[in-house]
């Protein structure tokens, strides 16, 4: 696995009730709406602590194709196929290709929660990941943030394997525990 195993993925997925896209010019609307309606729940995210412009979103997800293409990570917008209504992003980031390892990223948006819609994207991210020869895929969070931490373990299943003390600056720019989970490929 390589950076260009990365630039060669698929750019698209489907699930029961998702499309999951490779982030575009046309998303932007979407994203800016999300944003700035789940503010209020996006509080463990350092680039979504203030209200969005039209432009900062545009450039969000411009400079998130430009990542993929580039063969940095994958990054999915994830869509209700009936309405195409946006239900949040997932990413893979952080690739340690001799591992191989990545970290996984999440945010969905407030409108949509509780409907599993999440879970069903970020599993086929992860579905993903293994297709493509992944060893391992992380899950780190803010030992605060307990939704997170909850969703993590026993939503998506993966195994918490620790605290990790002082691993980054939060949101605030203080200096934060955060707990690791993992997942690994099926047997």
């Amino acid at each position: 696995m390589n950076r260009h195993t990365l630039i060669r993925a698929p750019r698209r997925l489907e699930t029961a009730r998702l499309l999951l896209e490779a982030p575009s010019r046309a998303h932007a609307a979407a994203v800016y709406d999300s944003v700035n309606t789940s503010l209020p729940t996006l509080g463990f995210i350092a680039w979504a602590q203030a209200p969005w412009t039209l432009e900062r979103a545009i450039r969000f997800c411009e400079g998130g194709l430009k990542m993929v293409d580039d063969g940095e990570c994958l990054i999915f917008n994830a869509f209700l196929r009936d309405r195409r209504a946006f239900v949040g992003r997932v990413d893979l980031h952080s690739f340690d290709f001799e591992t191989p390892r990545a970290e996984i990223g999440y945010v969905g948006d407030a409108r949509h929660g509780g409907q599993g819609l999440m879970r069903e994207a970020v599993l086929a991210v992860v579905g993903l990941g293994f297709e493509m020869g992944l060893a391992r895929i992380e899950a780190i969070s803010e030992v605060d943030n307990h939704r997170a931490l909850h969703f993590a373990e026993h939503g998506l299943g993966f195994r918490c394997e620790g605290r990790l003390h002082h691993r980054e600056r939060n949101a605030r720019g203080d200096l934060c525990d955060q707990m690791m989970f993992a997942a690994f490929p099926p047997a």
